[in-house]
Protein backbone atom coordinates (compact mmCIF):
# COMPACT_ATOMS: atom_id res chain seq x y z
CA UNK A 1 0.00 0.00 0.00
CA UNK A 2 1.77 3.00 -1.17
CA UNK A 3 1.94 6.76 1.45
CA UNK A 4 -0.64 9.25 1.33
CA UNK A 5 2.31 11.44 3.89
CA UNK A 6 4.44 13.83 2.15
CA UNK A 7 7.95 14.39 3.22
CA UNK A 8 7.94 17.93 4.76
CA UNK A 9 11.28 19.27 3.11
CA UNK A 10 13.11 22.41 3.79
CA UNK A 11 11.37 23.72 0.51
CA UNK A 12 8.16 22.67 1.33
CA UNK A 13 8.25 23.91 4.71
CA UNK A 14 9.13 27.24 3.37
CA UNK A 15 6.17 27.04 1.30
CA UNK A 16 3.94 26.69 4.36
CA UNK A 17 5.75 29.18 6.28
CA UNK A 18 5.53 31.21 3.48
CA UNK A 19 1.37 30.99 3.57
CA UNK A 20 1.16 31.02 7.34
CA UNK A 21 -0.16 34.57 7.34
CA UNK A 22 1.79 35.20 10.67
CA UNK A 23 1.66 38.55 12.01
CA UNK A 24 4.61 40.85 12.44
CA UNK A 25 4.34 41.10 15.93
CA UNK A 26 4.27 36.90 15.90
CA UNK A 27 7.56 36.77 14.04
CA UNK A 28 9.05 39.05 16.36
CA UNK A 29 8.39 36.90 19.74
CA UNK A 30 9.46 34.01 17.75
CA UNK A 31 12.46 35.51 16.76
CA UNK A 32 13.91 37.06 20.28
CA UNK A 33 13.17 33.30 21.33
CA UNK A 34 15.25 31.74 19.34
CA UNK A 35 18.02 34.17 20.66
CA UNK A 36 17.12 32.13 24.45
CA UNK A 37 18.22 29.26 26.28
CA UNK A 38 15.93 26.51 25.60
CA UNK A 39 14.57 28.33 22.44
CA UNK A 40 13.35 24.91 21.08
CA UNK A 41 10.63 24.69 23.72
CA UNK A 42 8.66 27.42 21.66
CA UNK A 43 5.93 25.74 19.02
CA UNK A 44 6.25 26.49 15.36
CA UNK A 45 4.00 28.79 13.91
CA UNK A 46 1.99 26.20 11.21
CA UNK A 47 1.26 24.70 14.83
CA UNK A 48 0.09 28.37 16.30
CA UNK A 49 -2.16 28.87 13.45
CA UNK A 50 -3.86 25.62 13.91
CA UNK A 51 -4.33 26.37 17.00
CA UNK A 52 -6.07 29.59 16.12
CA UNK A 53 -8.04 28.18 14.31
CA UNK A 54 -9.26 25.30 16.20
CA UNK A 55 -10.03 27.86 18.99
CA UNK A 56 -12.23 29.91 16.49
CA UNK A 57 -14.00 26.72 15.11
CA UNK A 58 -14.94 25.70 19.03
CA UNK A 59 -15.96 29.27 19.90
CA UNK A 60 -13.65 29.54 22.35
CA UNK A 61 -14.17 31.65 25.56
CA UNK A 62 -12.48 29.86 28.37
CA UNK A 63 -9.01 28.43 27.78
CA UNK A 64 -6.00 26.88 29.98
CA UNK A 65 -2.31 26.63 29.43
CA UNK A 66 0.43 24.53 31.03
CA UNK A 67 3.50 25.74 29.99
CA UNK A 68 3.73 29.46 28.74
CA UNK A 69 7.82 29.75 27.95
CA UNK A 70 7.93 32.92 26.08
CA UNK A 71 4.02 33.22 25.42
CA UNK A 72 4.21 32.82 21.92
CA UNK A 73 0.87 29.92 22.23
CA UNK A 74 -0.83 31.77 24.83
CA UNK A 75 -0.67 34.47 22.15
CA UNK A 76 -2.25 32.41 19.45
CA UNK A 77 -4.95 31.38 21.86
CA UNK A 78 -5.73 34.40 23.27
CA UNK A 79 -5.60 36.58 19.55
CA UNK A 80 -8.06 34.22 18.40
CA UNK A 81 -10.56 34.64 21.21
CA UNK A 82 -13.40 37.00 21.68
CA UNK A 83 -13.37 40.13 23.92
CA UNK A 84 -14.74 38.48 26.76
CA UNK A 85 -12.15 35.51 26.54
CA UNK A 86 -10.11 34.58 29.39
CA UNK A 87 -7.07 32.23 29.07
CA UNK A 88 -5.25 30.78 32.37
CA UNK A 89 -1.65 30.45 31.31
CA UNK A 90 0.52 28.20 34.19
CA UNK A 91 4.54 29.09 34.12
CA UNK A 92 6.89 28.50 37.16
CA UNK A 93 9.28 30.96 35.48
CA UNK A 94 9.02 34.46 36.22
CA UNK A 95 12.02 35.31 33.73
CA UNK A 96 10.58 33.76 30.83
CA UNK A 97 7.10 35.01 31.06
CA UNK A 98 7.95 38.55 31.53
CA UNK A 99 9.23 38.42 27.90
CA UNK A 100 5.32 37.02 27.42
CA UNK A 101 3.67 40.03 29.20
CA UNK A 102 5.55 41.82 27.07
CA UNK A 103 4.23 40.87 23.61
CA UNK A 104 0.69 40.25 24.86
CA UNK A 105 0.20 44.30 26.15
CA UNK A 106 2.00 45.41 22.60
CA UNK A 107 -0.56 42.80 21.29
CA UNK A 108 -3.51 44.08 23.02
CA UNK A 109 -4.24 41.24 24.53
CA UNK A 110 -2.89 41.33 28.00
CA UNK A 111 -6.45 41.43 29.62
CA UNK A 112 -7.47 38.28 28.44
CA UNK A 113 -4.64 36.52 30.77
CA UNK A 114 -4.32 35.41 33.86
CA UNK A 115 -0.78 34.13 34.38
CA UNK A 116 -0.56 31.88 37.16
CA UNK A 117 3.24 31.05 38.53
CA UNK A 118 3.42 28.31 40.71
CA UNK A 119 3.40 24.18 39.96
CA UNK A 120 0.69 23.53 37.52
CA UNK A 121 -0.59 21.02 39.43
CA UNK A 122 -1.07 23.20 42.36
CA UNK A 123 -3.40 25.96 39.95
CA UNK A 124 -5.31 22.78 38.50
CA UNK A 125 -6.64 21.55 41.66
CA UNK A 126 -7.21 24.93 43.08
CA UNK A 127 -9.65 25.41 40.00
CA UNK A 128 -11.26 21.95 40.56
CA UNK A 129 -11.61 22.92 44.40
CA UNK A 130 -13.00 26.25 43.23
CA UNK A 131 -15.78 24.11 41.07
CA UNK A 132 -14.38 25.04 37.80
CA UNK A 133 -15.00 21.17 36.72
CA UNK A 134 -16.38 20.96 32.83
CA UNK A 135 -15.97 24.92 32.51
CA UNK A 136 -13.01 25.48 30.00
CA UNK A 137 -13.18 25.02 26.22
CA UNK A 138 -9.93 24.43 25.40
CA UNK A 139 -6.66 23.31 26.90
CA UNK A 140 -3.11 23.16 25.89
CA UNK A 141 -0.50 20.97 27.50
CA UNK A 142 3.24 21.84 26.87
CA UNK A 143 5.33 21.51 30.29
CA UNK A 144 7.53 19.29 31.80
CA UNK A 145 7.07 15.64 30.33
CA UNK A 146 6.89 13.25 33.88
CA UNK A 147 3.88 14.82 34.61
CA UNK A 148 1.91 14.55 31.38
CA UNK A 149 -0.75 11.91 32.61
CA UNK A 150 -1.53 14.12 36.01
CA UNK A 151 -1.91 16.81 33.73
CA UNK A 152 -4.11 15.04 31.53
CA UNK A 153 -6.69 13.93 34.52
CA UNK A 154 -6.60 16.94 35.95
CA UNK A 155 -7.29 19.09 32.39
CA UNK A 156 -10.11 16.13 31.41
CA UNK A 157 -11.94 16.99 34.75
CA UNK A 158 -11.57 20.87 33.81
CA UNK A 159 -12.80 20.75 30.53
CA UNK A 160 -16.36 20.58 29.57
CA UNK A 161 -18.06 17.81 27.04
CA UNK A 162 -17.48 18.67 23.63
CA UNK A 163 -14.06 20.66 24.75
CA UNK A 164 -11.05 20.16 23.02
CA UNK A 165 -7.71 19.19 24.66
CA UNK A 166 -3.61 19.85 22.54
CA UNK A 167 -0.87 18.21 23.76
CA UNK A 168 2.55 18.71 22.55
CA UNK A 169 5.80 17.31 22.10
CA UNK A 170 3.95 14.11 21.08
CA UNK A 171 6.86 12.55 18.86
CA UNK A 172 9.18 13.96 21.23
CA UNK A 173 11.55 14.69 18.16
CA UNK A 174 10.95 10.90 17.11
CA UNK A 175 12.02 9.07 20.24
CA UNK A 176 8.89 7.39 20.82
CA UNK A 177 9.14 6.01 17.81
CA UNK A 178 12.48 4.28 18.99
CA UNK A 179 12.49 1.29 20.81
CA UNK A 180 16.00 1.81 22.35
CA UNK A 181 15.28 4.99 23.85
CA UNK A 182 13.53 4.69 27.72
CA UNK A 183 14.31 7.61 29.67
CA UNK A 184 11.76 9.02 31.61
CA UNK A 185 9.98 11.93 29.58
CA UNK A 186 9.92 9.68 26.59
CA UNK A 187 8.36 6.67 28.49
CA UNK A 188 5.52 9.20 30.48
CA UNK A 189 5.11 10.50 26.61
CA UNK A 190 4.86 6.91 24.86
CA UNK A 191 2.33 6.15 27.81
CA UNK A 192 0.37 9.06 27.29
CA UNK A 193 -0.18 8.80 23.53
CA UNK A 194 -1.22 5.19 24.54
CA UNK A 195 -3.25 6.05 27.32
CA UNK A 196 -5.51 8.52 25.00
CA UNK A 197 -6.14 6.53 21.84
CA UNK A 198 -7.39 3.95 24.76
CA UNK A 199 -9.45 6.25 26.59
CA UNK A 200 -13.11 6.24 25.38
CA UNK A 201 -14.12 9.64 27.17
CA UNK A 202 -12.24 11.00 24.35
CA UNK A 203 -11.56 11.26 20.84
CA UNK A 204 -8.38 11.69 19.44
CA UNK A 205 -6.41 12.10 16.20
CA UNK A 206 -2.58 12.23 16.39
CA UNK A 207 -1.48 15.19 13.97
CA UNK A 208 2.22 15.68 12.45
CA UNK A 209 2.71 19.40 12.76
CA UNK A 210 5.36 20.50 14.96
CA UNK A 211 6.84 18.32 17.19
CA UNK A 212 3.52 16.21 17.61
CA UNK A 213 0.35 17.67 18.56
CA UNK A 214 -1.84 15.10 20.10
CA UNK A 215 -5.74 16.56 19.91
CA UNK A 216 -8.64 15.05 22.08
CA UNK A 217 -11.96 15.99 22.45
CA UNK A 218 -13.88 15.09 25.44
CA UNK A 219 -16.71 13.24 24.95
Amino acid sequence: MSSKSLELTRELRGYLLDTCREPELFQQLRAETATLPNASMQISPEQGRLMMLLVELIGCRRALEIGTFTGYSALCVASAMPSDGRLTACDLSEEWTAIARRYWSQAGIADKIDLRIGPALDTLDALLADGAGASFDFAFIDADKSNYMNYYERVLNLLRPGGLLAIDNAFWSGRVADANVNDESTVAIRTLNRALCDDQRVTTSLVPIGDGLMLARRR
